[in-house]
């Protein structure tokens, strides 16, 4: 069975495709069968993938409304996962799904066509509450939520907390938290050191053990259509990456148990 996972925050710019791209890498590496969604019309995570945005034949899009399958829309990229790609077809796709049936849930039924080709199913969503957004959320037995320790982050990780409480409570009774990643983390700095604590002391085992540093090289790795994982795998950012890998592996066994 997939274990499907949203990768999700309100807020912009806290490393979410960035997470989703390196934890779809790592998992790949730590041997397990991975298809990244990605439902943001910019298309950054498939351009992180390796592949060009620009030249698809077909998107997620297409599969949304209902004109193509998952499988047949899927890349394989060289970083051993598959990726449901996105471009800024998909931007229509907000209009478009307003008038159709089940619209908050095309893309659960289009991902359960895919059976058990995929052990994990990673969701790469827009920084807002939209109808793309929902549709993960209806789609997925989790979300991930990354997130830098400082105080704008709290904030907005209570607004995020009471979204999902909705979504759990009108559409998807499955869904629930998995765990806050801290990422961009820098330990010199006291500020996210207190915020970090705070997330222990609020939210306990809900927050994941590895916590990825600040780190040039996965910044840099986009720019090359390169996982950071794969870019560099001995940067202090890889190799956090793949322990995050390794701690979700470990998490969902639990969760199955």
């Amino acid at each position: 069975m997939s274990r499907i996972f949203v990768i999700a925050n309100q807020k912009g710019g806290v490393g979410k495709t960035t997470t989703t791209v390196n934890l779809a890498a790592a998992l790949a590496m730590h041997g397990k069968r991975t298809l990244l969604v990605d439902l943001d019309p910019q298309g950054n995570a498939t351009m992180g993938s390796g592949i060009n945005k620009r030249t698809l034949e077909g998107s997620v899009y297409q599969v949304l409304i209902g004109a193509a399958a998952a499988a047949n829309v899927s890349r394989h990229s060289d970083a051993g996962y598959d990726v449901l790609p996105a471009n800024r077809e998909l931007a229509g796709a907000e209009v478009e799904l307003v008038g159709l049936e089940n619209r908050e849930t095309r893309l659960k039924q289009a991902l359960e066509a895919t059976g058990d080709a995929y052990d994990f199913i990673l969701i790469d969503c827009p920084p807002s509450l939209s109808m793309l957004t929902l549709n993960g959320f209806c789609a997925a037995h989790g979300v991930i939520i990354p997130m830098q320790c400082e105080y704008y982050a709290l904030e907005g990780l209570a607004d995020l907390v009471n979204t999902i409480k909705r979504v759990h409570a009108n559409f998807n009774t499955n869904l629930r938290v998995i765990g806050l990643l801290r990422v961009m983390f820098d330990a010199r700095v006291t500020l996210a050191n207190q915020v970090s604590a705070q997330l222990e002391q609020h939210f306990g085992d809900k927050v994941f053990r590895t916590v990825i540093p600040r780190n040039v090289r996965l910044a840099e790795a986009p720019s090359y259509g390169k996982p950071g994982v794969v870019f560099d795998p001995s940067s202090k950012g890889s190799r956090a990456y793949l322990a995050f890998g390794a701690e979700l592996i470990e998490r969902v066994e639990t969760l199955i148990r």
